[in-house]
């Protein structure tokens, strides 16, 4: 099997980062000149890609965690998909 399909079924989880929208609205409340942080996290294995924009090209599931975080990062609600993912911001 290619790497490239391997790739393609592997599990990736995204979520949203609390934290970066926390220090983007801190950022421009306090009329820092700073860039904005990206608040979206895509993990894939061992990979995170960052963007403020994503779309899922395929079947998806949104999980929420009740009382445990989902992700070793806190991430209690995160959505599930092994399809390919476009970054669109």
């Amino acid at each position: 099997m290619s790497s490239e399909k391997k790739k393609e079924r592997m599990k990736k989880y995204i979520h949203v980062n609390q934290g970066n929208i926390k220090g983007n609205l801190k950022t421009r409340r306090t009329g820092r000149d700073l860039p904005l942080m990206p608040v979206i996290t895509i993990k894939e294995g061992r990979n995170n890609e960052y963007c403020n924009a994503v779309s899922i090209l395929g079947p998806s599931k949104v999980l929420y965690g009740h009382d445990k975080p989902l992700l070793p990062c806190g991430a209690r609600v995160i959505i599930e998909t092994e399809a390919e993912v476009e970054i669109l911001e």
